[in-house]
């Protein structure tokens, strides 16, 4: 079992480690896409989804790792754009899945998610979000209960910077108040999350369901968080508030 050393603040990526589209975005996208004339199937939009995020991920690796609200809806206009290249009016499109992923309908916890947030919140342990996202994240997590302990919200669009940039993850530690070795960073991208925040420093935990990464120190469930604090009590730590 791996031991942190004085971790005081603990941030999780968002989509894929804490919440999930619901329903999956690609029966989202057949279903608003039939409505603006695609017919394009759920296991081609699948597809095409998977080769058009590959390609805006490697544009903005290509520069940088930059962003902005202005990137970001660039990113996910093409993204729509590439996926239901069929539709009759590809504004309309778009701007329909832009507003049902902002709203907390469209998302779903894991079954944990309320438990683990909820003790580690209680034993002293400052949480967030660290994710590379846009602003519709916040109205996403004010909407999600479980999501409550979470006090920080480390947005992408808003820092400037996407994971794995080193800077994204400096802005997070200067924003908590905090070195970064006394952050540990959660999520379930080896790249983004886990070798990010190793790369700057942070302690780090992939969240690994199926065992793809041995190498790494893993969890295949979020409630194994809980048992790697067994016995902590952090709430002298003077975290933020």
């Amino acid at each position: 079992m791996p031991q942190f050393q004085e971790i005081q603040a603990i941030l999780f990526d968002a989509v894929g480690t804490l919440i999930h589209p619901d329903p999956p975005a690609a029966l989202v996208y057949a279903e608003v896409g039939r409505r603006h004339g695609s017919r394009r199937a759920v296991a081609d939009i699948r597809q095409r989804f998977a080769a058009a995020f590959a390609r805006e991920e490697a544009f903005d690796l290509a520069h940088g790792l930059r962003t902005s609200e202005e990137r970001e809806v660039c990113r996910w206009r093409c993204i729509v754009r590439d996926v239901l290249d069929d539709v009759t009016d590809a504004d309309a499109c778009f701007e329909e899945l832009y507003r049902h992923f902002s709203l907390p309908g469209a998302w779903r916890c894991e079954p944990e998610v309320a438990m683990v947030l909820e003790t580690l919140d209680r034993r002293g342990y400052t949480l967030g979000l660290a994710s590379n996202y846009d602003h519709r994240l916040r109205s996403v997590a004010a909407g999600l209960p479980a999501l409550g302990p979470l006090r920080h919200l480390i947005i992408s669009s808003e820092v400037g910077w996407r994971k794995p940039a080193p800077e994204f993850f400096a802005t997070a530690a200067t924003w908590l108040r905090l070195p970064l070795k006394d952050i540990l960073i959660i999520g379930d991208d080896r790249v983004n999350d886990y070798d990010g925040g190793r790369a700057v420093g942070s302690q780090t935990v992939l969240l690994d369901p199926d065992g793809e990464e041995p190498d790494a120190v893993r969890i295949a469930r979020l409630a194994e968080l809980i048992d790697l604090f067994e016995g902590e009590d952090h709430d002298d730590f003077g975290g933020l508030p």
